[in-house]
């Protein structure tokens, strides 16, 4: 008789204990969205220079998660006037062509070099800046991919690149 007691009791005790892991596990699972939500809203800064020898030094590389603000900082660091050496930054969607963009742009000199036919591959962009100025801008990228940037001032997009990785 005290052996089907202790039966049904050892069964109790066993689904007891597995739904006490079942709610850490769900905890667990919580407490990682929240962490998860938390790196996305927290923002990232870029900063960039632009140099007379047509390249970009500082964040050339970036990753981030999907949604978070980004904060990029271009500063034209160069000597040379702007008509000759100017410099910005263009976020592009990610598979456009980079040497269609450029020559797009080459013909837009009234709009800074930026395509307005291309419009639909801009994420965002800072001004055309000359020597000593700089240019912030304030975007989000909400789905994963790679976003390549470039200067679109005619011939520095194959040298002034870099990507941004969203997760």
């Amino acid at each position: 008789m005290k052996k089907l007691f202790l039966a049904p009791a050892l069964v109790f005790m066993i689904l007891a204990a597995c739904s006490g892991n079942q709610k850490k596990d769900n905890r667990e699972v919580a407490e990682s969205a929240t962490m998860d939500a938390l790196e996305v809203s927290e923002p990232i800064t870029i900063e960039l220079e632009g140099h007379d020898n047509m390249t970009y030094s500082g964040d050339t590389e970036v990753n981030v998660n999907a949604g978070q603000e980004i904060t990029l900082t271009l500063k034209n660091v160069g000597e040379l006037p702007m008509e000759t050496m100017g410099h910005n930054v263009v976020i592009l969607t990610p598979g456009t062509d980079l040497a269609d963009f450029g020559a797009a742009a080459i013909n837009a000199k009234d709009d800074d070099y930026i395509p307005a036919s291309l419009s639909s591959s801009i994420i965002a962009h800072t001004k055309l800046l000359g020597p000593g100025e700089s240019d912030t801008i304030t975007f989000q990228l909400d789905t994963p991919g790679v976003y390549d940037f470039i200067c679109s001032f005619p011939g520095h997009w194959a040298t002034m690149k870099g990507t941004i990785t969203v997760k």
